[in-house]
């Protein structure tokens, strides 16, 4: 570190320490593959009175990021906003977001 001050040195290395700290506390977003038949597990309490099942909220919820393309897509806007996909959004408590 030959150039560097004395105060120089130490900021980089609480720069460094803060990073390190970060990184093992802070969790790591996964990508989220965006594809509408991995709600097919839903698909019966949306067409029905069914309760969504675990696996259904599970995957609403992975899905969650996604909704909002789907809603922008003319082909699936109508079953992600039908009332039964509202039903089981409220059931599963994964709010259908505001794409607006």
């Amino acid at each position: 570190m030959k150039g560097l001050s004395v105060s120089s040195s130490m900021l980089l290395l609480v720069v460094v320490v803060l990073t390190v700290a970060a990184a093992k506390v802070l969790p790591v977003a996964e990508a989220v593959t965006c594809s509408a038949t991995e709600l097919s597990p839903c698909l019966g309490a949306i067409t029905s009175n069914q309760a969504p099942s675990s696996q259904c909220c599970s995957k609403l919820r992975e899905q969650r990021p996604c909704l909002c393309g789907y809603i922008r897509d003319p082909n699936l806007r109508p079953y992600v906003t039908s009332p039964g996909a509202l039903r089981v959004s409220t059931l599963c408590r994964v709010p259908i977001p505001n794409c607006g």
